[in-house]
This record gives C-alpha cells, sequence and structure tokens, in this order.
C-alpha cells in the first residue's frame, strides 16, 4: 500500500496532563483472575428481555410485518452502525479523518440511533479499550471470555482499574465539540425521538404498518441486533483469527467480523495503526465503511484522512508479526495464509 504523504498520525491518546510515571505499563496492570465482578441484575433482566424481545421481532418479520417494514429496519440498522463505525470509532475515537459541521450532525444522529450510549461516553471507553487493551482498565477485557467481552461486560460492575484509568483519558477534543456536548446532555430525549419514535412512525404513517410490529422489528429487532455485531468486534475479533501485525496483540484479523460490521473486523491492524481511516490495510477492497468514507471524501464532506506509510507496515509486520500469517509471493502471484490470490495493486508486496 502506498504511503500517503498528506498524514502523519499521531497515535497517543492518553491526557497530556496526566504524570506518566504514575500510570501502570497495560502489562503491569494484567488480569487479575481472582477478582470477582458485581453482576447489575437490572442490567440482567433488562437484556434477557430485549433479546426475547428481538426473538419474537424477528419472529413477526417474517410471518406478519410487510417486507418493506424489514428493508426499513435493515437501513435502519446499516445507518445507525455506520453511525458507531464511521463517527464514534473512526472520526470521534481515533481522529482518523476530519468531517465538515453537517457530516458531524448526521453521524452524531446516527449514533444515538445505534442506542449505545452518547459519544462522549462511547468515545472515552474505545480510548481506554485501547491504551489498556486486554487488561483490567479495558472495559471489556478479551481474556476474560468471549461472553465477558462481548456482552458480559455491561452486566456487571467496573473494575476499580476502568474507573481510575478512565479518568486519565484526554477528552478535551470532544469537549471541545458543540455536537458531542450537546448529545451528552440531551441524549436520553434525542434516543427516544431519533431511535424509537422516528424509526417506528415511518412504516406506520407511510405505508400503513402495524404499529405493534413496526415496534418489535424496527426497534427491538433492529436494536438488539446492532447491538450484537457491534460487541462482535469486542469479542470474536479478540479472540477467534490471525495476527500478522503484531502477534503480541489480543486482537485478531476476523474475515467473519469483518463481515458483519462492514469492514471493522481486521482488528489486528487497527490495533497496530489505529489512526489509520481504513482500520485495515487493503481499504474499499474488504471495507464498505472505508468506501462510504471515500465516498464522502470526494464529495467534499470528509478530508484530511490519515493512513498508514507501506513501509511501516512492513517494518511492523516483519518485526511484530506472527510469521506463519505473512502473505506470500508465489509463481509471480501474491497468495494470502489461505492460498487465495491477492489484486497485487491493493497487497503490499511482502518478501517471502
Amino acid at each position: 500500500m502506498a504511503p500517503n504523504s498528506k498524514d502523519i498520525p499521531i497515535p497517543d491518546q492518553g491526557n497530556k496532563n496526566v504524570n506518566l510515571n504514575e500510570i501502570k505499563l497495560p502489562a503491569d496492570i494484567g488480569t487479575d483472575w481472582e477478582f470477582k465482578r458485581p453482576w447489575v441484575w437490572k442490567n440482567i433482566i433488562g437484556f434477557i428481555l430485549l433479546h426475547l424481545a428481538c426473538i419474537y421481532g424477528i419472529y413477526r418479520a417474517i410471518y406478519y410485518a410487510k417486507s418493506i417494514t424489514s428493508i426499513w429496519a435493515l437501513l435502519v440498522l446499516f445507518g445507525s452502525g455506520e453511525g458507531v463505525t464511521i463517527g464514534g470509532h473512526r472520526l470521534y475515537a481515533h481522529k482518523a479523518f476530519k468531517a465538515k459541521f453537517l457530516t458531524r450532525l448526521a453521524l452524531i444522529l446516527l449514533h444515538t440511533v445505534a442506542g449505545q450510549n452518547c459519544m462522549y461516553i462511547w468515545v472515552r471507553d474505545h480510548r481506554l479499550h485501547h491504551k489498556y487493551s486486554d487488561t483490567d482498565a479495558d472495559p471489556h477485557n478479551a481474556n476474560r471470555g468471549f461472553f465477558f467481552s462481548h456482552m458480559g461486560w455491561l452486566m456487571s460492575r467496573k473494575h476499580p482499574a476502568v474507573i481510575e484509568k478512565g479518568k486519565t483519558i484526554d477528552m478535551s477534543d470532544l469537549e471541545a465539540d458543540f455536537l458531542v456536548m450537546f448529545q451528552k446532555f440531551f441524549y436520553k430525549p434525542m434516543y427516544v425521538l431519533f431511535a424509537l419514535a422516528i424509526p417506528i412512525a415511518v412504516p406506520v404513517y407511510l405505508w400503513n404498518e402495524n404499529y405493534y410490529d413496526a415496534l418489535f422489528v424496527v426497534y427491538f429487532a433492529r436494536y438488539i441486533l446492532t447491538l450484537n455485531i457491534t460487541w462482535l468486534v469486542n469479542s470474536a475479533a479478540h479472540l477467534y483469527g490471525t495476527k500478522p501485525y503484531d502477534k503480541n496483540f489480543g486482537a485478531v484479523e476476523s474475515w467473519f467480523v469483518s463481515f458483519a460490521t462492514v469492514g471493522e473486523g481486521w482488528h489486528n491492524y487497527h490495533h497496530a495503526f489505529p489512526w489509520d481511516y481504513r482500520a485495515g490495510e487493503y481499504g474499499t477492497h474488504y471495507s464498505l465503511t472505508t468506501f462510504i468514507i471515500d465516498l464522502l471524501e470526494k464529495f467534499g464532506f470528509v478530508y484530511d484522512l490519515k493512513t498508514t506509510p507501506g513501509n511501516m507496515i512492513e517494518q511492523r509486520v516483519y518485526r511484530t508479526g506472527d510469521p506463519s500469517c505473512k502473505e506470500k509471493v508465489q509463481d509471480g502471484k501474491i497468495i494470502d495464509i489461505n492460498g487465495n490470490e491477492i489484486d497485487p495493486k491493493l497487497q503490499l508486496k511482502l518478501k517471502g
């Protein structure tokens, strides 16, 4: 991948005012296997009921709701998901590019529809996850297993390390953003309006869908499916896959997660180069989200896209990557670890 001379990334996500000597490194924090997290039963009961409502909503979508209602639910799911991946993740958490006011407004509204807390808290937790990945200071420490990193972390009390280190995360850039702080202050009424009322009203008033089906299909089923797709990045993308860029990370490359999340599953690369707006080495070829960002740039809605120089990727692969995951050149063709040929224009030509 050719380097982009426009972008020199700054990977530090920490608080510049904090004495680094007073902060333990991730390796020092580790995972305390004897620590027992108290369960939050109202959250447990809430998630059980929401998942049952989701299953019932899928049932209503198959047998009772109008087809156009299911299509609308999928569109809302996709749009809200992009509010998380483009807005919360790549724009605000990692500052991988810049966006104009109306673009930021649209992304924050879509992020609100996703219902994954306000942008401010989402970004704080994600920056904390990167800084202390797979330790007790990581909100969804994958070392505690699939269920915990998927949703169990939301059913139990935070580890004290999460609270302590969360206070050290620099959030000054979000605090200076009017839209982010407006959403933070008015998050609950905004959620009711944009995640619940409007998505349900559209099928009810535009094509006379039954209110009952609109509620269960467009809200409950759509919402819980969105959550579980997002959670796969915390769970499956930290447990099952390859580590071609850094074998020391828990994060892995997962084609399944990338397919489900339209581009967020190339997680070993992302943790190695978190500032890269592509969130994967191969760009749009493997990420619909990256394609959308490129399209937004073409029309002037976003700009200053950060990428990683090809020589930096190559050096990282040969310095820290898992040797068994390196791509090889065979008979003049670039072959991935599964034996499939990769488009030479998209593939960094690694030495076999």
